[in-house]
């Protein structure tokens, strides 16, 4: 949730021979600094992925706090952290552009829109002891995402991309014979962070993370606080109800909101599109394992193969995902050669 670096950006165009007589080169160092930048952005990837990853854990604690209730608190709250971001970062004027602009406001506010389906999903599906269908909900993203190039964006598949779309519908067939009913949760899931995404990405580099986040707050806030005053009214908040420790484990939600989306424009910025790619599945397993180990959710043989079906489809991708991105990387080194020549 951030603006997605170009991949052409992570490789630097050579630099043009140095005479014998020639002074040291000022960016000797370059090398050393683009190693830094991409070990940040490492570091940032696994930070804002691993929070992710390990959310289920957060809202486990917040019992008995439904969905609805966390959501609104997650936007109120993030709303208020927002705003010391923008102040800190002087990033008011951004902001303001941001708000002005027809065409940004209308992308972010559908953003906004399906990011809050996201949450409320995700959120109920832990907090209803669903949380190895979330976990599938994000494993089955990358599909989604393929499949939104293809209806959307009339891409044009590649013979590894069309056998793990295939193999993704199988593995659906099975997870559906298995729960006995359609995976609502998962599927939810993954199109509305797909959706999400597309929409993040048609916007593009206009807009940074923060801004970006503070847009789709803002749109939000009013929903949220209605939320918040009609389970005040109706008894059923629990914001003031279950001691200081649940008080100020829901006002922190909006850090817990905003420090990984942070986390994730920052690695954004540093890496390439395909180390994003393989960073992404670092939420799902994380979420997978707790929802075992610590929620000790029950998965039986047909889920279990299910979840195969699905993992063998994302390593086909992973494996035309990293081929592409070689050839990639191949043909513009190719390109000075060239053009020296």
């Amino acid at each position: 949730m951030g603006s997605v670096p170009n991949p052409d950006s992570s490789v630097p165009a050579a630099p043009p021979p140095a005479s014998a007589h020639a002074p040291a080169r000022p960016d000797a160092a370059a090398p050393k600094a683009a190693d830094k930048d991409t070990t940040a952005g490492v570091l940032f990837g696994i930070g804002a992925y691993g929070l992710w990853g390990l959310l289920p854990l957060y809202f486990f604690v917040l019992k008995p706090a439904g969905a609805v209730e966390i959501v609104a608190n997650r936007v109120v709250w993030s709303l208020l952290f927002c705003a010391l971001l923008v102040t800190v970062t002087r990033a008011w004027p951004a902001l303001v552009t941001a708000l002005r602009t027809r065409a940004v406001f209308g992308s972010l506010a559908l953003a906004a829109f399906l990011i809050a389906v996201n949450w409320l999903t995700y959120t109920y599906g832990v907090t209803t002891n669903q949380a190895v269908e979330t976990s599938l909900g994000y494993f089955i993203n990358p599909l989604v995402s393929v499949l939104l190039g293809v209806f959307v964006l009339k891409e044009k598949l590649r013979p590894l991309q069309w056998a793990a779309v295939v193999i993704g519908f199988i593995a659906v067939g099975v997870l559906t014979y298995s729960y006995g009913k359609l995976p609502w949760i998962a599927l939810t899931l993954a199109f509305s962070f797909g959706l999400y995404g597309f929409v993040k990405k048609r916007v593009g580099p206009r807009v940074d993370a923060v801004t970006s986040l503070s847009v789709e707050t803002v749109v939000l806030a009013p929903f949220a606080a209605a939320a918040m005053v009609a389970l005040g009214v109706s008894g059923a908040a629990t914001l003031t109800t279950q001691g200081a420790g649940h008080f100020w484990l829901l006002l922190a939600s909006g850090v817990i909101t905003a420090v990984p989306l942070v986390f994730f424009g920052a690695s954004a910025r540093r890496l390439p599109m395909t180390t994003i790619g393989l960073l992404q599945y670092f939420a799902p397993v994380l979420q997978f394992i707790v929802a075992l180990v610590v929620f000790r959710e029950a998965m039986t043989t047909e889920r279990w193969i299910g979840f195969g079906v699905v993992w063998v489809a994302l390593l086909l991708l992973t494996v035309d995902m990293l081929r592409t991105a070689r050839k990639n990387a191949l043909a513009r080194r190719r390109t000075p050669v060239q053009a020296a020549g």
